[in-house]
């Protein structure tokens, strides 16, 4: 019988397996170290592919190279019999990789639940570890640096699944809470009234409330303010983190929190409320997806130096006490590249963390350094790590680092509709893609714009906020405001009101799927007709990016639209086969988009569609001309100004009744506009998560003489 692997492939697996599965770890290690952070900042699905697949490998590979050394003796050249020692030298460098980086702990929200999970493996690793060590114990020449390691290896894999624990739903939302309040003591004061009562002595109790009214500043009356350098703006950051990371576990808020926010982002610029926001988002992706968690803290700190310096002098055992001309020495060498790369990547991790916001923002808080030895370490650390944190921001920006990937997605009904594949091949493909089920995924990548943030963008959404959380004092005002989908902007412009009646129905009067739907097609054949530019920062250019956006949310981000999407998807396809079919019939010219407009809008629409076709059809494609041909009555000015404010507050009504937990799931890929929406919506005061209005009262027993 003929053997299917020669035996020199063989003696090359024999030899090569554990050595290039430890290679290939620690590769993996560095990769992930140095790029794993490049998910926050990029949307590209190939780059948040291979950071999962390397994120996936990592684990493995270390796993299966524990794996084989546990069950090998040694290498197979008989001159280097004592190579079973480096083999057990090795195995606690794989508990370190293990542990992994402090840029990755998780990769998705949902690994973090699986903290139990990392535990357990966590536990059978080390006794594989500790197995391999035992095997080699006689005469063994590295235990020392051996067991050092193994001690670094434990820090580190504590450290990542600590890290998980703490970032897991349940024990998240329970860091978060306060001690228990029973309120004011209601029964000893009613026992006081009634003994009064009792004695016969007149008495009467007098409410004296929180003043919370009072604390209602009006945040329009507040004094502009600028942020003094990217310090300031991380320690702005922080705190407004520490109060609102409750926003992903829906955890309510006090008056107090609403109202100093409110009054902090109607003081400041939009450029200076983006780069808040920006910052802080990036706190709320280090604690859920990194070792943020355990690395920054007085005992994450210690643990660190401790694996550092356990490192370091196992390296300097190794190079100077141990006799090493019994060994391979191309194990040897080898070892040299594990020891000398775990010194190198704690070395980075090291700087990341010295450099990071957050050392930043806990060095400047003098809560945190109440004595004066605290306050001169601070001011000490200071001297030196501030110069350093600009410089690094500096060169950040200057390569064009951002902590979100800074773009504005788009899909585009019409476009989607011309360029679906007419020939049997493409629809073949097509058809094939969606058995398989990758058309969304392929349509991800080609039917996508992706178009440039710009500031221009965020200060017409900022402004549009503002002036809303203006008639925002009280909570159920900012509740009315945050349900509006369209229908504040016409009550409040000043059009003719039949003309407003006419098409009140578009907003209020359908689901918000459809109303996406009708407001993103008339806003295409109104731009189409209107002039297509696609520079400037007119409101006609928000308005198609807005428009577009939106529909790449409705159609490619179902997770992030689940609670207001609906039929969305269902409605969607009707409307592109309607669309599909009419412009079958039609020349579009050479350019396509534009002359499907055209005849889209040429279409008599007196009569409603659902009165000619019924209502099985979830099309709106018809619905959406006559909606178009009611906003042509009004000059070009003044249609585009109101589409601006309709487009604003259908995406406000996205991004406050988004999951939270789709917010946060979305920072570890690349950032979305909405999630920015969001989180600037609850610094204004514009969410349903402020539900305690009035906090404690005072009550007082006055006695009648």
């Amino acid at each position: 019988m003929i053997d299917p692997i020669p035996d020199g492939v063989k003696r090359l697996w024999d030899d090569w397996n554990i050595r290039s599965a430890i290679l290939a770890s620690l590769s993996l290690q560095v990769f992930l170290i140095l790029f794993a952070s490049w998910r926050k900042r990029t949307s590209h699905k190939l780059v948040i592919f291979s950071i999962w697949l390397v994120y996936l490998l990592a684990d493995a590979v270390a796993t299966f190279a524990i794996g084989h050394i546990s069950t090998r003796k040694g290498t197979c050249d008989p001159k280097y019999r004592d190579s079973s020692e480096l083999l057990a030298f090795w195995a606690p460098f794989l508990l370190v990789h293990l542990g992994g980086p402090d840029t990755i702990t998780a990769f998705a929200l949902e690994d973090n639940e699986f903290w139990l999970r990392h535990s357990l493996t966590f536990a059978t690793q080390a006794i594989a570890t500790v197995y391999v060590f035992f095997l080699a114990t006689t005469g063994n020449r590295v235990w020392i640096p051996t067991v050092l390691l193994f001690v670094a290896g434990l820090i580190k894999y504590f450290e990542r699944t600590y890290s998980l624990y703490a970032a897991s739903m349940d024990h998240f939302r329970d860091s978060m809470l306060e001690d228990p309040d029973p309120g004011p003591n209601y029964a000893k004061l009613m026992e006081e009234y009634d003994s009064k009562i009792e004695a016969k002595i007149p008495t009467e109790i007098i409410i004296i409330e929180e003043p919370d009214k009072q604390m209602q500043a009006k945040a329009r009356d507040t004094e502009p303010v600028k942020l003094q350098g990217d310090v300031e703006v991380v320690q702005k950051a922080y705190h407004y983190f520490n109060i609102f990371k409750g926003l992903i576990v829906d955890i309510i808020f006090s008056f107090k929190d609403r109202n100093e926010s409110r009054k902090f982002f109607h003081s400041i610029g939009e450029e200076d409320a983006l780069k808040v926001i920006e910052v802080e988002l990036n706190f709320i992706y280090e604690v859920l997806f990194t070792k943020a968690r355990a690395v920054h803290s007085v005992r994450g700190y210690v643990f660190r130096l401790l694996s550092f310096i356990l490192v370091v002098v196992a390296l300097a055992l190794f190079r100077f006490n141990v006799k090493k001309e019994t060994f391979d020495p191309l194990d040897v060498k080898l070892t040299y590249v594990l020891l000398w790369g775990s010194v190198s990547l704690d070395t980075v991790a090291f700087v990341r963390a010295v450099l990071s916001d957050w050392t930043v923002a806990d060095l400047n808080k003098p809560e945190k350094h109440p004595d004066s030895c605290g306050k001169s370490c601070a001011a000490f650390f200071s001297a030196w790590k501030v110069p350093l944190f600009n410089v690094k921001r500096a060169i950040s920006k200057l390569i064009g680092f951002r902590s979100w990937c800074a773009s504005v997605k788009g899909h585009n009904l019409i476009r989607y509709c011309v360029n679906r594949p007419k020939s049997r091949i493409g629809i073949w493909k097509d058809e094939v893609l969606g058995y398989v089920g990758l058309r969304d995924f392929v349509d991800g990548i080609f039917q996508v714009s992706n178009k440039r943030f710009t500031l221009e963008l965020w200060r017409v959404i900022f402004e549009e906020l503002k002036m809303k959380s203006d008639s925002a004092d009280d909570p159920e005002d900012a509740k009315r405001i945050c349900s509006a989908r369209g229908n504040l902007a016409l009550q409040d412009c000043d059009w003719d009101k039949n003309l407003k009646d006419e098409l009140m129905p578009y907003v209020v009067d359908v689901t918000y799927d459809e109303s996406l739907l009708l407001w993103h097609i008339a806003t295409e054949l109104l731009y189409s007709e209107d002039g297509n530019r696609e520079q400037g920062s007119d409101d006609k250019s928000f308005c198609k990016l807005l428009s577009d956006y939106m529909m790449y949310l409705l159609i490619m981000q179902p997770g992030m639209m689940a609670a207001v999407a609906g039929i969305g998807k269902i409605r969607f396809r009707d409307t592109c086969a309607e669309a599909g079919r009419f412009l079958k019939r039609r020349d579009l010219g050479s350019n396509k988009e534009q002359g499907a407009c055209i005849n889209i809008l040429g279409v008599n629409t007196e009569v409603k569609p659902v009165d000619v076709k019924g209502d099985r059809s979830k099309s709106v494609l018809f619905d959406a001309s006559r909606l178009a041909k009611l906003l042509k009555k009004e000059k070009e000015e003044e249609r585009w100004e109101l589409l601006r404010r309709v487009w604003v507050e259908l995406l406000s009504y996205a991004a406050g009744n988004c999951r939270a937990n789709a917010h946060a799931q979305q920072v570890g890929k690349g950032g979305e506009l909405l999630t920015f929406v969001w989180l600037l919506m609850a610094h204004f005061g514009l969410t349903d998560q402020f539900q305690i209005n009035k906090g404690h009262a005072r009550a007082k027993l006055i006695a009648g003489k």
